[in-house]
């Protein structure tokens, strides 16, 4: 009974630094909205609507029923998408760390998928697959994908072998390894990664329902665009930033904390990130 009081205990604990650290982020928000508004104050409401006109904006799709199905079916999109780039990534690239014969023939590759520009990716996915959501999903895949798939590749390649030959010595079996000690290791790569592939699909996801008009967010700016109307497309962009930021930080940091929770045990007591 003690030791689950003790748990409890500890997970609010984390739980309460963890939303007391979000005034880091609020305050850097309100110097972004701060600067908006000088350039709003600088060049006008035609070349840039102001914060609160955005945000008004914003609250009027938001309040319309038919824009939560919009809304949605970007985000399912970029999910799937995402989804699909994480699970290659991760398996990939651990291959690619395990084995130096691999990541030198993958290497290349990567460098050629990254060179590759995302726009020039929707033209063949349309070419392939017209203006379905599998062209998006498949866009967002090879766009995402070798984000993870570096991220995953370095954080194995440089862990501490001696911890991984001391586990051998002790009898530990290779997925055993490969669970307690390399994959922890490679988190501190991975989720860097995860972040800036989870932005990744997001825009690309726009971009691609944008070019190939398959309705979602992207048609709704590019009904925007054809009326000029600024502020509602700033409101689209308002809102697209706003469910990323609340998938990163409602699920992403979350997970990334339950998994680095030894790094905790190993600060010395009193210091912060």
């Amino acid at each position: 009974m003690m030791g689950l009081i003790s748990a409890s205990a500890n997970r609010l604990g984390r739980v309460w630094r963890f939303l007391w650290s979000a005034w880091a982020g609020i305050a850097g928000l309100a110097l972004f909205a701060g600067l908006w508004q000088a350039g709003y104050e600088a060049y006008g409401a035609f070349i840039l609507p102001s914060p609160l006109d955005t945000m008004a904006a914003a609250g009027m799709i938001v309040a319309d029923p038919i824009s939560w199905s919009i809304i949605a079916t970007t985000m399912l999109r970029a999910a799937e998408g995402f989804a699909l780039s994480v699970a290659v990534g991760i398996i990939t690239g651990s291959v690619a760390g395990y084995s130096p014969a691999a990541m030198r023939i993958t290497r290349p590759l990567l460098t050629v998928l990254l060179g590759v520009p995302p726009i020039a990716w929707i033209v063949f996915a349309m070419i392939w697959f017209g203006s379905t959501d599998n062209m998006v999903a498949t866009v967002v895949t090879v766009s995402a994908t070798p984000i993870i798939f570096a991220g995953v590749a370095e954080g194995i390649m440089t862990r501490d072998r001696g911890l991984d030959d001391m586990a051998r010595l002790f009898g530990a079996s290779a997925c055993a390894r490969l669970w307690t000690l390399g994959a922890r290791q490679a988190a501190a790569f991975l989720f860097p990664a995860l972040g800036v592939a989870l932005g990744v699909a997001c825009k690309v996801t726009v971009m691609a329902e944008l070019l190939a008009n398959t309705g979602g967010m992207g048609g709704e700016l590019a009904l925007a665009r054809a009326n000029l109307d600024v502020a509602g497309a700033m409101a689209w962009v308002l809102i697209a930033v706003a469910g990323l930021i609340t998938a990163e930080y409602a699920l992403l940091h979350p997970f990334r904390a339950e998994i680095e929770r030894w790094r905790d045990a190993a600060r010395p007591w009193g210091v912060k990130r």
